[in-house]
């Protein structure tokens, strides 16, 4: 009984582990839109610093994953995370923070790497596959959690950077970053987090544009697809 257990759970395992190859852009979007609804939980709190740390450690595995299953580097990604898991790592032992404006620099360059990587992916030929449909997703929140680790280092260096109606002059935490970034990223403008340092401020208008673009192509792209659908069946 024991081992017909073993052995389905085994099966379970391996069928996850073979999905995770077969559509790593999926796996790295559903994780990552989880960890959205996770992290208000766990941010701030003793335990919560540690589960932070191990939950980044797990999704620069997925972002490892996902450029390794397109078509481009994973040398570059694997450096990248390396150091930035190692550093992760230290935080979860030390239970401090103050070697998070590094690891955060490491993951905002992974994560733009990687956004690249995959925009390369979706546009490397003329059939959308449901993979690469996921990888829409993935790739916005990649750029994303990318700006919001920027301006977690921005935030470092020049403390008072961003500002909030809620204690105005306290340092901003990864979740109302988080929430910036994608206010800023969607151009929807409803965070309460305000850059008011002239560099972050051209952080964030650089994300903006980050957004705008990453729409256009999509559009252009769609477009282009159904005039060349439309055309090859005439």
């Amino acid at each position: 009984m024991c081992r017909r257990g073993d052995d389905r759970a085994g099966g379970y395992v391996s069928a996850v582990l073979r999905f995770a190859r077969r559509e790593p852009s999926a796996v790295l979007l559903v994780a990552q839109l989880a960890g959205l609804l996770l992290y208000p939980f766990i941010e701030g709190r003793g335990v919560g610093r540690a589960l932070f740390s191990v939950l980044g450690i797990a999704f620069l595995g997925l972002v490892v994953l996902a450029v390794h299953g397109s078509p481009g580097w994973t040398w570059p990604g694997v450096l990248l995370a390396i150091p930035a898991s190692l550093l992760l790592l230290a935080q979860a032992i030390s239970g401090t923070d103050a070697l998070l404006p590094w690891s955060s620099a490491f993951e905002a360059v992974l994560y733009f790497y990687a956004a690249g990587v995959l925009i390369s992916y979706m546009l490397a030929d003329h059939e959308v596959t449901r993979d690469e449909l996921f990888a829409v997703g993935a790739t916005f929140t990649l750029v994303a959690w990318a700006f919001a680790y920027t301006y977690t280092v921005c935030q470092a260096i020049a403390p008072g950077s961003f500002t909030a109606a809620v204690d105005p002059t306290a340092d901003r935490s990864w979740v109302q970053l988080l929430f910036l970034s994608f206010t800023n990223l969607s151009s929807t403008g409803l965070s309460d987090v305000v850059p008011v340092r002239p560099f972050a401020r051209s952080l964030v208008m650089l994300e903006q544009l980050a957004g705008l673009a990453y729409v256009a192509m999509l559009v252009s792209r769609l477009v282009g697809l159904t005039v060349l659908r439309r055309a090859g069946n005439r």
